[in-house]
C-alpha cells in the first residue's frame, strides 16, 4: 500500500498547487466569481478526494484481514457535489455554477493526468 499513499500524495500536492493558482487568480484578476467557483469546487473536490483515499486504504485493509469490505461512500460525494451546487445557487453574485462543477471535476482529472504521468515515466 506505500504505492497508493505515494499517489495520493502526489495527487494533494497537485490539488494545493491548483487551489494556490485559483486564489491568485482571484485576488489579481477581474474574474473574480469564475476564480471563486473554482476554489469552491475545487476544494470541495480535494475533500472527496481524501475522502475517496480514505475508503480505499479501508478497503484494502479490510481485502488484507478478510473483514467485510465496507464500500466506497458515493453517497458522500455526491451529497458533497450537491452542497456545492446548493451554495452556488444561494449566492449567484459570488460563484459562478460552471466553474464550481468544472472544480468539482478536478479531482477526477487529477488523478487521469497523474496516472498517465505515472505510467509513463514507470515504463521508461
Amino acid at each position: 500500500m506505500p504505492e497508493f499513499k505515494q499517489m495520493f500524495t502526489r495527487q494533494r500536492k497537485w490539488m494545493f498547487f491548483l487551489l494556490s493558482f485559483y486564489v491568485l487568480g482571484w485576488g489579481f484578476t477581474a474574474y473574480q466569481s469564475i476564480f471563486l467557483g473554482l476554489i469552491l469546487g475545487t476544494s470541495l473536490s480535494l475533500f472527496n478526494l481524501w475522502l475517496m483515499a480514505r475508503k480505499i486504504d479501508k478497503l484494502g485493509n479490510a481485502a488484507e484481514q478478510g473483514g467485510k469490505i465496507p464500500s466506497l461512500g458515493s453517497f458522500s460525494r455526491l451529497a458533497t457535489g450537491a452542497l456545492a451546487v446548493v451554495i452556488t445557487l444561494r449566492y449567484p453574485d459570488h460563484f459562478h455554477l460552471i466553474s464550481v462543477v468544472i472544480g468539482l471535476m478536478t479531482s477526477y482529472i487529477v488523478i487521469m493526468i497523474d496516472f498517465f504521468m505515472y505510467k509513463l515515466y514507470k515504463d521508461k
